[in-house]
């Protein structure tokens, strides 16, 4: 009887092994083709209000004409020169917004922008853009002397300042940087944030991500070798 007992617990028990084995082997498959599915697919989705929900589109479909894009602008970099979209015309651009006499996030932001710098340093396909939160304090002066102190590469990377209301607008209702968790906010409301916006070379939002955090970061450059197949 007791012999019986074991076998039959030997039994059950390598029942549910295959079992577990099999389902094991689904579950990958299942990771497999969801992440085939993901790979085949050459575009990165388009952002277009605060939410971040993602809207996937066909290539060249006529949706996309219609589809949120980043206004021009008109700003000064840390050369004193003017920057505007026609900067940035047939470029892929990453942006954030700092201030230069930040004692917290700015600093791990700024280091991990020189990151993507050092990345794409020679890439002439891919710019950053960074935006003054205190244009008042951070004149054209004050940026060249933080981007010769940062090795900050002048035709790769721009620090720009300028009119406070348009920055802010800029940051608030187009690039929707901020997670004000849904308390209203204007002008006379600081704007701090340490997101990254990826922004393609038809000025659409595709991407968001943490720019304090290396795992995001990675993600962000990979997002951008995407982007440049599309």
């Amino acid at each position: 009887m007791r012999l019986l007992f074991k076998v039959k617990n030997r039994i059950w028990g390598l029942t549910l092994f295959f079992v577990c084995l099999i389902a094991c082997k689904n579950g990958v498959v299942k990771e497999k083709v969801a992440f085939k599915a993901s790979a085949g697919n050459v575009q990165l989705p388009y952002y277009k209000d605060a939410t971040f929900t993602p809207y996937w589109f066909a290539a060249q479909s006529s949706e996309i004409e219609d589809f949120h894009r980043i206004p021009d602008f008109s700003l000064v970099n840390q050369l004193g020169d003017t920057i505007s979209q026609d900067t940035f015309d047939d470029k892929i651009y990453i942006t954030d917004f700092f201030f230069t006499s930040c004692p917290g996030i700015c600093l791990k932001m700024t280091s991990n922008m020189l990151e993507l710098q050092e990345r794409f340093a020679n890439d002439p396909e891919v710019l950053l853009l960074s935006h003054s939160v205190t244009p008042s304090l951070d004149t054209v002066p004050v940026l060249k002397k933080y981007a010769d102190k940062y090795g900050i590469l002048p035709n790769k990377w721009h620090l720009v300042t300028g009119d406070r209301s348009q920055i802010y607008d800029l940051g608030r209702s187009h690039y929707f940087v901020e997670n004000n968790m849904g308390i209203p906010k204007d002008s006379t409301d600081f704007l701090h944030t340490e997101n990254f916006l990826l922004i393609d070379k038809q000025k659409h939002i595709r991407g968001i991500y943490n720019g304090l955090n290396k795992a995001s970061l990675a993600q962000l450059i990979a997002d951008i070798k995407v982007l440049k197949t599309e």
